[in-house]
């Protein structure tokens, strides 16, 4: 059985499962999430508890299994306690700012970004004196928070020699030595 499809789910105090057909919706403070799913796994959700169950052990069932456990026990967490990605411009001369959901990056090229962020997430930047912008996203949403921030990242990925560009904070690149150090 697969390890991660056959650990339950607990649901928090003011988070609402609902299964219907083959779409689970989940609803809290922080929002609402649905997913669709397939019909042949099963769902029930009883005393506060959500569980999984799957037809046999074929391979997709298999992989299904632990899939569809994931993708709900996000959207719980995402709905009661959300989630939160913190990225920083590390370059001179990078800089970020916005106004509501657009977010304007200015990060060495000859021309700004502009990036119209979806409704569901949160955007906050900060910029203090002698340190790195920062970029922080909030969102119920865990799949669109990282498809976000991937998009904002490949603007500028950070490169191996300097560690210029755009990451996560507290991620470390792994750094190479320049050309001198080869001889």
């Amino acid at each position: 059985m697969s390890r991660i499809g056959k650990l339950p789910i607990q649901i928090p105090a003011g988070v609402t499962v609902t299964v219907k057909d083959d779409a689970v919706t989940v609803k809290g403070p922080k929002g609402e999430l649905s997913e669709k799913i397939n019909p042949s796994i099963k769902v029930s959700v009883d005393n506060g508890v959500i569980s999984l169950t799957r037809p046999s052990d074929e391979r997709t069932y298999r992989a299904q299994h632990g899939l569809y456990r994931a993708l709900i026990n996000n959207m719980v967490i995402g709905v009661s306690a959300g989630y939160r990605k913190e990225l920083e411009l590390v370059g001179v001369g990078y800089r970020a700012s916005n106004t509501g959901q657009v977010l304007d990056l200015s990060l060495g090229y000859t021309h700004s970004i502009y990036i119209q962020l979806p409704q569901e997430i949160k955007l906050e930047t900060k910029s203090e004196r002698n340190k790195n912008p920062l970029i922080i996203l909030e969102s119920a949403d865990k799949q669109l928070l990282g498809q976000v921030c991937a998009k904002i990242r490949s603007f500028r990925m950070p490169e191996p020699y300097k560690g210029k560009g755009i990451r996560f904070v507290g991620e470390e690149i792994r750094r190479k030595s320049g050309k001198s150090a080869g001889k």
